[in-house]
């Protein structure tokens, strides 16, 4: 089930601090990376700092999961009847990460913006993760492009460095039709298009992007 989606307050503080070098970047899974959950994975990097890290998973669609019905489910609607289709009925449910996966987080353009919610991040990308995003977004007024993540990717102080140097991640400037665009399945080898790599010549890739 899907919990009210308040922001947890852990993952703002990651975000609270001098920025890191990767807020706002695009993570690009290499076949060196060990974990099958983020196997192919492309994350868009919503904090980085000293503290650890938090990303958004945005290639791996959630299977049998409709936004109308998660947002019936929360009490935002009563029915489908009651979604605005304007900016509404395009809203994609992704898999984000496999922390907090029953909690839900929005990843949208800058356009509305929810004090004291919306943490800004880079390239006039927003993540939102409390019911009046998805309100106003239910309401027809949301913003241009977003999608709801399920769960988020975490890591502790050092570990994403720690698996950068180990070659299982290499990285790029975020490209917005990468983040939001429905073509899922194109994502990866897109992204790694952004930096010059095919996806035959990473068995040999060892730098950094």
């Amino acid at each position: 089930m899907l919990h009210d989606p308040a922001m947890v307050p852990e993952i703002l503080n990651v975000g609270a601090g001098p920025r890191g070098f990767l807020d706002g970047k695009i993570l690009i899974a290499t076949p060196a990376m060990r974990d099958e959950r983020f196997a192919r994975a492309v994350i868009y990097v919503c904090a980085h700092s000293s503290e650890g890290a938090m990303g958004i998973v945005v290639n791996q669609p959630a299977k049998n999961i409709k936004f109308t019905d998660l947002l019936q489910q929360l009490g935002v609607v009563d029915s489908a009847s009651d979604l605005k289709k304007a900016r509404s009925s395009a809203i994609r449910v992704l898999n984000g990460g496999p922390v907090e996966s029953g909690r839900g987080f929005v990843l949208h353009t800058n356009d509305v913006f929810i004090q004291n919610s919306t943490l800004p991040i880079e390239d006039n990308i927003c993540l939102t993760a409390t019911l009046d995003i998805l309100r106003t977004i239910a309401s027809g007024e949301g913003p241009e492009q977003a999608f709801l993540a399920l769960g988020y990717a975490g890591w502790g102080a050092g570990q994403l460095e720690q698996e950068i140097h180990a070659n299982g991640w290499l990285h790029c400037d975020a490209d917005p039709d990468i983040v939001f665009d429905g073509a899922a399945d194109t994502k990866y080898d897109r992204a790694l298009l952004k930096i010059g790599v095919t996806p035959g010549m990473l068995s040999s890739e060892a730098g950094h992007a």
